[in-house]
């Protein structure tokens, strides 16, 4: 019996479908070896040798694999195509090789050494038929270059978490932790708030001509015609040649006397051109690109799109089987291979007709430093497996994003679509100033690659209206439109990912996991519309970072450590020497930063006027985990805090003597709870209205769009009015 390990059972049980007999495929479920939770776990002074634990959660699962080891021919690892997919393979490896079971923290150099024969490695980008039938047929060795790299990264990080950790606790309060990529993106965060706080808005003031061809006036000899008249919106962008100034006009003065000057003047066409514009259509899914996509499209956060991914990578059962539909979703190449380009140009010529296809193939350019991660771009494993054909199969979701991959990749190898772009410049004479208006009409002359990605046709097309140069228009009225100038959104999943990668910060396995990291530590939460927005403690931890550990939160310094990692992944590069260059400064710094910088200068207590309820002593405004709190003075002595509540004082619909305050679970989830708790246990994941509920008297809470009751046995409920319905 030949036994085949993956990670997931959902990737075994669509890998099992295209073995035969002989082959037995199971899960490894994950990560078999880590480093322990309960110290460093890394032996600094023997050259970083990292000391691997089978945690407990894997222990089963482990001696399951060691039974089923022993009754095969053959091991096969069948992990990710990627440097985590790597290590898991070599650390599957160093439990299951019978010579090596007794020392699990083998280095990589005696691995190397003891390997056996009968463990192979295969790897694929697409879990169909062809693709394990070929891996199976070309087994190779584990890259250690690359088990290197992931190994030298999860050092890295543990080296800072486990260093840095401390010192927060130290000098700020327990439970603060530091990431060494997760800081970075933090600052970008919290940087972009501070420019928004800071931002004053100006007024400014846009002008629109609405003109009408002068023939067509005369309403009473000829009033249906009138009616017909197509009515010309042009913006005013010149005055006397001189372009406007950006971003419009700043007196509303000004706006007032250009209106005057040109109230029902006459105008006239002064140029008209036209020409072709190609709309060229884009390289197939990068994660990154992917995660953009996915989130402007649907709102989908990037750890919902790479659960959605993985589920269609590791198999959708089609009726005959499962069959995994999307090539590996981990990857910063573009590449197609020669085979995907054949069936593509296949499906568009038998589905769309031959204007639809290119005489050759399009290639697009490697974006990244390094496409470490696979081989290939996201796409569909078979064109002709269009959306429609399998939407039954998919849920909601899943189909969404299919769907988008699968045009996509199609729209890449299409011709671009072609549209005729009219610009009209027209011109009117005031008392004494020369005024320029201009508009644009889009008119689609072949849809190109929009037949089958329609997400990137533009919205306004337009036929541009039947007019000559010289010819006279009449100025029917003249508008004006106040605008206020916008600071910089705030980032969300796509602009966030966009610029992690453009600073060459993380990878394609990383970018999910970072957001994800900060929103469980509670540095950031997101707005009404999903952007991010850093904590008080978020702000607190990056200027702690900023002021006193410059390199951790370094845009460029980071990105280096980036392309260490790459180095050593290529085999360029030794990786304990990539880490010692990085953790002899880093804890020389640490060292003299617990001996010149005091928890009062990070975070210093504010006293205030109010007095303890409890002993009488002083209350202090102090910062904790969730926030801001009011404590007593006289800590430890006396243990009283309260919660410091923003927003209007609601007192307790349950006990009626504690207010209503807001608080974070240890997933750092807002809830709403009394602040006599323990003595009052009232919670709700809703904000109380204050008011009772006229059935049942229990406290009413309010959802997004509606009033209702918090007794889930009462029906209570009513439709939030419309003035409140932002709030």
């Amino acid at each position: 019996m030949n036994l085949v390990i993956v990670e997931s059972p959902a990737k075994a049980k669509t890998i099992s479908n295209f073995l035969g007999k002989n082959f037995k495929v199971t899960a490894s479920y994950g990560h078999v070896r880590d480093l322990p939770k309960s110290k460093l776990g890394i032996d600094i002074e023997n050259n970083f040798t990292p000391q691997y634990i089978i945690p407990v959660k894997a222990r089963k699962r482990v001696n399951e694999l060691k039974k089923l080891a022993l009754k095969s021919d053959k091991i096969i690892l069948s992990t990710d195509a990627d440097r985590e997919g790597e290590a898991i393979a070599w650390h599957i490896a160093q439990i299951l090789n019978p010579s090596e079971t007794e020392n699990q923290n083998i280095t990589l150099s005696k691995a190397k050494e003891s390997k056996s024969k009968k463990i192979e490695r295969i790897v694929f980008h697409e879990i169909t038929k062809p693709a394990i039938e070929n891996a199976i047929k070309n087994p190779q060795d584990i890259n250690l270059d690359l088990v290197n790299a992931q190994q030298a990264r999860r050092i890295l990080d543990r080296l800072v978490g486990y260093e840095l950790s401390p010192f927060l606790w130290k000098k700020v309060f327990r439970g603060l932790s530091a990431g060494r990529v997760q800081s970075p993106a933090l600052r970008l965060i919290v940087e972009r708030e501070k420019e928004r706080e800071s931002f004053k808005e100006e007024k400014y003031y846009t002008i629109v001509a609405s003109l009408i061809k002068t023939k067509n006036q005369n309403a009473k000899a000829c009033p249906e015609q009138s009616r017909r008249t197509k009515i010309i919106e042009a913006l005013l962008y010149k005055i006397n040649d001189k372009p406007l100034p950006k971003p419009g006009i700043k007196s509303i003065e000004e706006v007032d006397k250009i209106k005057k000057d040109l109230d029902k003047k006459d105008a006239s066409v002064l140029d008209i051109s036209t020409k072709k514009v190609n709309r060229h259509p884009a390289a197939p899914f990068t994660t990154s690109t992917l995660q953009q996509a996915s989130w402007q499209l649907f709102h989908f956060p990037a750890k919902k799109t790479m659960y959605l991914a993985q589920s269609l990578y590791e198999g959708k059962n089609l009726g005959k089987g499962p069959v995994g539909l999307i090539t590996y979703m981990r990857t910063d190449s573009t590449n197609i291979s020669p085979l995907a380009l054949k069936a593509a140009r296949d499906f568009l010529k038998t589905n769309l007709g031959k204007e639809y296809i290119l005489s050759q193939p399009r290639i697009f350019k490697k974006r990244s430093l390094l496409a470490q991660e696979a081989h290939e771009a996201i796409r569909p494993t078979d064109p002709f497996s269009s959306p429609e054909k399998i939407k039954k199969y998919l849920t909601k979701d899943e189909l969404s994003l299919y769907s988008l991959i699968w045009a996509r990749f199609l729209a890449s190898q299409m011709p671009p679509a072609i549209l005729e772009k009219t610009s009209v410049c027209i011109q009117a004479q005031g008392k004494q100033d020369k005024y320029l208006f201009q508009s644009n009409f889009y008119h689609l002359d072949f849809d190109g690659f929009f037949r089958i990605y329609p997400y990137s046709k533009p919205s306004h097309l337009q036929e541009a209206p039947s007019l000559k140069n010289q010819e006279k228009l009449k100025i029917e009225k003249i508008s004006s439109e106040e605008h206020l100038s916008q600071p910089l959104p705030r980032y969300n999943d796509a602009s966030l990912v966009k610029t992690l990668e453009s600073f060459g910060i993380g990878r394609p396995s990383t970018y999910a996991p970072i957001i994800s990291v900060l929103q469980e530590r509670a540095y950031i939460n997101r707005d009404k519309n999903k952007s991010f927005v850093p904590t008080e403690i978020g702000i607190l931890i990056n200027d702690v970072l900023t002021k006193h550990f410059p390199n951790i939160v370094d845009y460029e310094f980071t990105s280096k450590i980036e392309e260490k990692l790459d180095k050593i992944a290529e085999g360029k590069l030794e990786w304990t020497q990539v880490i010692k260059e990085f953790y002899e400064p880093f804890k020389e710094n640490l060292e003299k930063k617990y001996e010149t910088v005091s928890k009062e200068e990070i975070a210093p207590a504010i006293e205030t006027e109010e007095k303890c309820p409890k002993c009488g002593g002083k209350l202090m405004i102090k910062l904790g985990r969730f926030g801001k709190f009011l404590a007593c003075a006289n800590w430890p002595q006396c243990n009283f805090t309260k919660s410091i509540n923003d927003e209007d004082t609601i007192k307790c619909p349950q006990c009626g003597e504690g207010d209503i305050v807001k608080k974070r679970n240890k997933k750092g989830q807002m809830f709403y709870a009394c602040s006599r708790w323990p003595q009052c246990d009232f919670s709700s994941s809703y904000k109380p209205t204050g008011e009772k509920c006229p059935l049942c008297e229990k406290a009413l809470v309010e959802t997004k769009t509606k009033i209702k009751c918090s007794n889930r046995h009462c029906d209570y409920e009513k439709f939030k009015e419309a003035n409140n319905s932002n709030s």
